[in-house]
């Protein structure tokens, strides 16, 4: 095969997900690219690439949760390498923060996806790669092409792996639903949906079961799990239905507060999530409920597409 129309490309990794961008890295054929942070007294930061990438495709792995140096990071990164003459620049997103900002929700506020879009573009990215966005229109908010990747093309090998009977797929909220019904489909199984009420953010009111999970095995389906209220909840409820067990797949593991605690106390089986976030030694001891699938193989794969101008759609199980 000739190689010769292929791009050089170079994985680097952020601080925040180094440890994915090798494994990436590895999955390529690759090694890490050298990346060194400079760190100041007063807390500035400066990244700087210890290799040449003048003429080279950069892929710069780096997931955008809090605190936001990781966002910044990944934003001098783009710039260091635009400014070193990378030939093009694609960021690897495999959580992109900020995501739940993507419309005025009530007046006043900021619409925090699009101003990072915004950033993103003005640093000098020339292609994002980014999976399960929080809202699929967030791709819009981009003048360049955004491959968005599903978690389904390793939840659903997984599940089949399981060969749970009496199988049911649950979303907890209506938000889900989409997600949910694509798995149900996909699996030729009933669906189910939680329908819950907020007064405040990140507390839940009330919540109702809408669809029979009795005698069913339950997976609630989300993209992410932040203080795991919904989730447990929605698993609590599930069993009161008469469910025969409760288990969920969540995109990204942001666990944030007492997540940990309330899963582990939980009606949950298990929580599976991926390393788009890296989940601490310490919290996996807390919560042993907690199960990690890595998605490092599906992002070396369409790395590799890319840089050889080939198709991805194959990787798009189901939305």
């Amino acid at each position: 095969m000739d190689h010769s129309q292929y791009d050089s490309a170079k994985i680097f990794g952020g601080t925040a997900t180094r440890e994915l961008a090798g494994h990436i890295a590895q999955l390529s054929g690759q090694r890490l690219g050298e990346v060194a942070v400079s760190r100041f007294s007063d807390g500035e930061f400066q990244p700087s690439f210890e290799e040449t990438v003048r003429g080279n495709v950069v892929f710069i792995v780096q997931s955008t949760m809090p605190p936001s140096d990781n966002l910044f990071e990944l934003l001098l990164m783009v710039d260091a390498a635009k400014r070193a003459s990378a030939k093009r620049i694609v960021a690897v997103i495999p959580y992109f923060g900020f995501a739940r900002q993507d419309r005025k929700d009530k007046p006043r506020v900021s619409i925090g996806a699009k101003l990072v879009a915004n950033m993103l573009t003005a640093a000098g990215v020339d292609r994002i790669m980014t999976m399960d966005l929080h809202a699929d229109q967030i791709q819009g908010f981009f003048e360049v092409p955004v491959d968005h990747l599903f978690a389904s093309s390793i939840f659903l090998p997984h599940i089949q792996q399981m060969g749970l009977p009496d199988l049911i797929m649950a979303a907890p909220d209506t938000g889900g639903t989409k997600r949910a019904n694509a798995y149900a489909k996909h699996l030729g199984v009933d669906m189910a949906i939680c329908y819950k009420q907020r007064k405040v953010a990140n507390k839940v009111e009330s919540m109702t079961v809408i669809g029979d999970v009795a005698g069913k095995n339950v997976v609630l389906l989300d993209d992410m799990v932040d203080t795991a209220g919904t989730l447990t909840k929605a698993a609590a409820m599930m069993m009161e239905q008469g469910a025969k067990s409760v288990r969920a797949m969540c995109t990204h593991a942001v666990l944030s507060g007492e997540a940990c605690q309330r899963i582990q106390d939980s009606s949950l089986v298990e929580l599976i999530v991926t390393d788009t976030i890296p989940v601490s030694a310490d919290k996996l001891r807390t919560a042993p409920k907690i199960k990690q699938l890595s998605v490092a193989q599906l992002f070396a794969d369409v790395i590799q597409r890319v840089r050889h101008h080939e198709s991805i759609s194959s990787h798009f199980i189901i939305a």
